[in-house]
């Protein structure tokens, strides 16, 4: 029993004892296989206990590690049978034989199960496996004895486990794995790290983060290694640079440092965990590039195109780019797309002249695009045919432009601006020096952008054309020049909306009728655009052909009515009255309304009969009094149907201004209808002034800038017809009144000097008069009036309209209404609220027309 202690000591961890020597001085030579040396003695890990068996086979010395592994303390354990004590029933006869042979002498080895003695509580004791070396000994007495030395099974698994885990974690990592020693130098390298930096695990033993690292990256790693081992704070996720040995590239790896422990829980080193992370930090860059340019998309999204002009909208893309994108860029358009021809010449080659409608630039005084370049907004210009950019053109891709020798543009996109398989133009990107070149994902990205301004500059120029043709189309339909009328004075103004609205449907007419009377129109068809264009045109045309039948002006309103409802029904007027009646689901876009203000007045009168149509009422200036609105019934818009027009008359009191007008001039988002009617009366304060003046007065006073619709301004003077201009007389129904009335007719004409008209007259009245005796009723009228013309009235009670007819060459009459036509410059016959009246017309000599010779035409009846 000499070999093993008598009594436990006071530490059973060597460890503990080596630090305890080192903390008392440096050991003696012959102490140095005592000491612990790093990471640690494996009885730091395995706790081994021991205790002896005397001769009796009974425990006589239990040691600490004994009491740890069993839990028995040593004065319960000594002098107990540990046969009986630890081993089941069952195996007891077996471990009794095995004790006596130990005791014979014999050594034994083996792996024992045993069992815990019942605590003093009386809780059953615990299961255990434990593999025993049992070595046979001597007492001073020279008895036999053995020492036993015990380690927990369990305890051995464990450790096997976790080194096999360890070593597999450790050298099959995918990650590159080293532990650095306390001098920070590599103490064991992994597989992986190996493969990546070169050699095998071992040929890296000894070396320091210098070897690896650029000498900045490598202090402040080491620097990072000393922090980690001082404090024991781990560090996730450092981002290092370097290179690996053989290549140029630039690597990029994520470490983790962790301190790390041996048993015991003293430091002995850092661990190292580092993964290769270039591949992932492109994909990063990448991203954030690609989020970048989905930003830059959505911006051109929301604002290119919000404005339908092509220059502001080639700006609004270049504010998009610049400097977002590139430091300087251009934008040419075609220059006949831009005229409205649809296939310039040279469009297919590339060659056709294009105009520069919108440079940007980040660099200030720089060049626009090397040396050459030297065109400015506005000017029209064209790219050599073997050019970069004549070839974008050509072959509707991007192409790279080279940059020119010791220019500041080192990289340059010329970029087609394609809208519906159609090319208008070429927008270029460039980048000057010290910016990123173009690559791959750029240029997709320039493409999209072109691609989107390039639509939104189409429909620009879609757009620019439609107004452009809807406004020549609504001109070509108004009066041309300045209308002349008998007995007024007339001023006219339209002014159509600006390039941002579409052209609306204003219109104003002065039609001249029989009997010096004229008729005024203003209308405005709702909507806007071409087809509000085309509406128009046709209601004035039916406008004007009801007009010249003499209707009366509610008469002319209802027949408008139902030619604006016909216009939105395929089947016109017919199908629209058939279908007026039946229910179905009415399509908007196909229905067409209006508002018109119909007006008739008579010179020699001076009374103006009104009808409206859902119009703004004419405002009446009278001299010497402040302007006011007529009392004109307003109906229904035109194109509703089923409610009669009013008429109201009024006597205009000689020079007396009359306004008719659209609700482009008093109405407007910033000015409600009431302030801007109440601003256009106010206006009217001087009737007296030319009428010109008065017009451009009015246009200046109201706001008539803003541009979001058309603007009719139709303004008349009044100037009747002179009494002394006028002859009027009552014929009694007999035959002698044809003569009377040549007499007249004869007199009236001398009286005004119109001699060269006398014989002309008097034959065309004395056939009006015969007509009216032969088919009329009543008392007959003849009235003659001069303006710029002569007319020739002959009024009666017959309700009956003359009609011409060709007469055979053995007729005796049906000759005179072929006469009057012959004779006239102009005839015909209306009816009037008693009757009829047969007219014509003889242009004043001296004037365009010449007349006809009675004779020559008498002749040329037969």
């Amino acid at each position: 029993m000499s070999e093993i202690p008598a009594k436990a000591t006071e530490s059973e961890d060597p460890s503990d004892g080596a630090r305890n020597q080192t903390a008392k001085g440096a050991a003696a030579p012959g102490d140095a296989m005592w000491q612990s040396s790093p990471p640690g003695s494996m009885y730091d890990y395995i706790k081994v206990a021991a205790f002896s068996i005397g001769p009796g086979g009974l425990v006589d010395q239990w040691s600490l590690r004994a009491e740890q592994l069993f839990g028995i303390p040593a004065a319960r354990a000594v002098g107990m049978d540990p046969i009986e004590a630890f081993i089941d029933p069952d195996l007891r006869e077996r471990g009794q034989r095995k004790m006596a042979e130990i005791l014979d002498g014999r050594e034994w080895t083996g792996v024992v199960p045993f069992r815990m003695p019942d605590r003093p509580d009386g809780a059953r004791g615990t299961d255990g496996l434990a593999e025993v070396y049992v070595m046979p000994t001597r007492t001073a007495e020279g008895e036999r004895a053995a020492v036993c030395i015990v380690v927990d099974v369990r305890t051995l698994r464990r450790i096997e486990t976790d080194l096999a885990a360890s070593q597999a974690i450790f050298g099959q990592s995918p990650f590159g794995f080293l532990l650095i020693d306390t001098n920070l130098r590599v103490r064991r390298a992994n597989q992986r790290f190996a493969s990546v930096f070169g050699g095998s695990p071992d040929e890296h033993r000894g070396r320091d983060v210098h070897d690896y690292l650029p000498r900045g990256e490598a202090e402040r790693v080491s620097a990072t290694l000393r922090r980690v081992l001082e404090t024991g704070e781990p560090v996730t996720d450092m981002h290092i640079t370097g290179n690996v040995p053989g290549s140029e590239e630039r690597r990029h790896w994520s470490v983790n440092l962790y301190r790390v422990h041996s048993g015991s829980g003293r430091p002995i080193g850092v661990g190292w965990l580092a993964t290769d992370v270039t591949a992932r930090r492109a994909a990063a860059r990448e991203a954030a590039a690609a989020r970048r340019n989905l930003a830059l998309l959505n911006q051109a999204g929301a604002r290119i195109g919000n404005s339908l002009d092509l220059e502001t909208t080639a700006r609004e893309l270049l504010d998009v780019v610049v400097p977002g994108f590139c430091d300087l860029a251009t934008v040419d358009l075609y220059q006949g797309l831009l005229t409205g021809d649809e296939t310039p010449p040279g469009m297919a080659d590339g060659s056709a002249e294009l105009r520069r409608v919108a440079v940007a630039s980040a660099v200030a005084d720089a060049p626009q695009f090397g040396s050459t370049e030297a065109v400015s907004v506005g000017a029209v210009h064209h790219f050599p045919f073997n050019s970069p950019c004549a070839n974008a053109l050509r072959t509707a891709r991007p192409r790279y432009v080279p940059p020119e020798e010791g220019s500041l543009v080192q990289s340059t996109l010329a970029v087609p601006m394609v809208a519906h398989d159609t090319v208008v133009g070429l927008v270029r990107f460039a980048r000057t020096k010290g910016s990123e070149p173009f690559g791959e994902r750029d240029r997709d990205l320039a493409v999209e952008l072109a691609a989107r301004a390039a639509v939104c500059i189409d429909n620009a120029r879609l757009y620019r054309r439609e107004h452009e043709r809807a406004l020549i189309l609504q001109r070509s339909l108004l009066p041309p020049g300045d209308p002349e009328a008998s007995g007024l004075d007339i001023a006219c103004r339209y002014l159509p909306g600006n390039a941002a609205t579409e052209v609306g449907g204003d219109w104003f007419d002065v039609i001249e009728l029989p009997g010096h009377r004229t008729a005024l129109v203003v209308g405005d068809v709702m909507g806007r655009g071409l087809r509000a264009a085309v509406a128009m045109g046709e209601l004035r045309t039916a406008v004007r052909t009801l007009a010249l039948l003499d209707l009366e002006p509610a008469e002319v309103l209802s027949a408008l009515d139902e030619i604006a409802r016909g216009l939105g029904t395929p089947g016109g007027i017919q199908q629209a009255t058939r279908t007026a009646r039946q229910p179905r689901d009415a399509d908007l876009s196909e229905v067409y309304l209006a508002t018109c203000v119909y007006a008739v007045y008579d010179s020699v009168t001076r009374r103006c009969t009104f009808a409206n149509a859902g119009h703004l009422p004419p405002v009446l200036v009278e001299p010497g009094e402040p302007a006011l609105m007529l009392d004109v019934p307003p109906g229904m818009p035109l194109g509703v149907g089923g409610e009669p027009f009013e008429e109201v008359e009024v006597e205009l009191p000689e020079g007396a201004l009359l306004a008719l007008y659209t609700d482009g001039l008093v109405e407007s988002r910033d000015h409600p209808l009431d302030e801007g009617l109440h601003a256009f009366v106010g206006a009217l304060t001087d009737p007296t002034r030319p009428l010109e003046d008065v017009c451009d007065h009015v246009l200046n006073t109201l706001d008539t800038h803003h541009g979001e619709d058309d603007i009719a301004l139709l303004m008349a003077r009044v100037q009747g017809l002179p009494a002394e201009s006028v002859g009027d007389w009552t014929l009694p129904r007999e035959p002698r009144s044809v003569g009377r009335a040549r007499e007249h007719a004869r007199a009236q004409l001398l009286g005004w000097g119109l001699d060269a008209l006398v014989d002309t007259t008097e034959l065309l009245v004395s056939e009006l008069v015969t007509n009216a005796l032969r088919y009329g009723e009543g008392e007959i009228r003849l009235r003659l009036l001069l303006d710029r013309t002569l007319v020739c009235e002959v009024w009666d009670g017959g309700l009956v309209q003359p009609r011409r007819r060709r007469a055979r060459d053995t007729d005796e009459g049906g000759r005179g209404l072929q006469l009057v036509q012959l004779l006239s410059a102009a005839w015909g016959s209306r009816r009037t609220p008693r009757g009829k009246t047969v007219w014509f017309e003889l242009p004043l000599p001296g004037a365009d027309a010449a007349l006809t010779d009675p004779a020559e035409a008498l002749l040329s009846l037969f």
